[in-house]
């Protein structure tokens, strides 16, 4: 699984112009699946983003995590993560997981993350979105678990 994490001040994500999930501050996520990925990988990373500390202290150091600051969790499926761009000009995206598999994962994700007391919100699986996110620092972080 490859997640690409920004911390934000707010973000939303609409649909046909419904808004589907919107978060204050906290992070929005956005969650690639890979071939081969299960359990084992959305744990670890469920478990690394609720405890990692992105979150300005007193003194403007990285020094709380989303639970310490009762931040939320926007996640939005993003399997352009796994977009392989070696050859050609168009992407080729064998190494990303199949729908029947990628949207299960996706969902367990968001399950463990709530289970950690994050609130989560979501987009919604392979629609056509608009993200809107207002960047906090801006902090952009790339986490990977193979």
């Amino acid at each position: 699984m490859r997640i690409l994490l920004q911390r934000v001040s707010q973000a939303r994500v609409t649909v046909g112009g419904e808004v589907t999930g919107a978060i204050g501050r906290g992070v929005v996520l956005l969650v690639g699946v890979g071939t081969g990925d299960g359990d084992e990988q959305a744990e670890w990373l469920a478990n690394k983003i609720a405890g990692l500390r992105i979150f300005p202290d007193e003194e403007g150091r990285f020094d709380r995590s989303l639970l310490d600051i009762g931040g939320a969790a926007l996640v939005v499926s993003q399997f352009t993560l796994y977009g392989d761009t070696r050859k050609g000009r168009r992407p080729s995206f064998t190494d990303a997981a199949p729908p029947e598999i990628a949207e299960p994962l996706v969902e367990r994700f968001a399950g463990l993350l709530r289970a950690q007391g994050v609130p989560v919100e979501t987009g919604v699986f392979g629609a056509m979105m608009h993200v809107e996110i207002h960047n906090d620092g801006p902090v952009t972080l790339w986490l990977q678990r193979d």
